[in-house]
């Protein structure tokens, strides 16, 4: 792959090109655990916004509004660098941003998840309970299909955010795509200008993240042309 890179763009374009895709895997992979983490957190915390218990509902809606407030900048400093030289201990960069994308993903995941569940009409809860349904059983079977289609584009939607996010995480030593091409852009060698290598990174990133958002605004048409 790198030699036929290097026979198309030359050097140091064609190693720069294929170092800056290698390390995209990486963004990715943390995406996809990003997304599947903070999902299961999501799906928690969701289901604890909607609890019949009030106190639940607060912690819930209290867990939303803390990590929606801290930036995902600052998480990352927190769990990258700041907590660690607190307690003495050495927090490996992809524990690290693993946790903070997590929290962050769960935060607002939970949020447009509880908006899809209060986008069905009250009715349906009613009829359930009318029914002498379970709380569970009403929302297994009748709140959740309905929602589903409600919060599944912007579900898809926020991965974008997913995506974009985790380029911060090079400010904690994770290894990823941003990571690469500032230490391509930062070297001194010809043909690695910044001029030359945030292009192709942002190339890259719209590469990965265009496809979810034609799939999101698909799905909102989709949505819009049911109602």
């Amino acid at each position: 792959m790198s030699e036929l890179l290097i026979d198309i763009f030359g050097k140091p374009h064609g190693i720069i090109i294929f170092q800056l895709v290698a390390a995209t895997r990486f963004t990715i992979y943390l995406s996809l655990v990003a997304f599947g983490g903070g999902g299961v957190v999501a799906a928690m915390i969701t289901f604890l916004t909607i609890s019949p218990q009030p106190g639940l509902g607060k912690i819930a809606q209290t867990y939303i509004w803390f990590f929606q407030s801290i930036p995902l900048l600052m998480l990352l400093f927190l769990t990258g660098l700041g907590v660690p030289r607190l307690i003495g201990v050495d927090v490996n960069p992809w524990t690290a941003a693993t946790i903070s994308l997590v929290l962050f993903t769960s935060a607002y995941l939970a949020e447009v998840w509880r908006g899809a569940i209060a986008a069905v009409l009250p009715g349906q809860w009613e009829a359930g309970f009318a029914l002498n349904i379970s709380f569970v059983s009403t929302l297994k079977k009748v709140i959740l299909p309905q929602a589903i289609r409600y919060g599944l584009a912007p579900t898809v939607g926020f991965m974008v955010q997913i995506i974009k996010g985790t380029s911060l995480a090079y400010i904690i030593g994770f290894s990823d795509l941003m990571l690469t091409g500032k230490r391509w852009a930062n070297a001194p060698v010809s043909g690695s200008e910044p001029f030359i290598i945030f292009p192709i990174m942002a190339v890259i990133y719209f590469c990965i993240c265009y496809p979810l958002a034609v799939v999101a605004r698909k799905l909102e048409a989709e949505d819009l042309a049911k109602s």
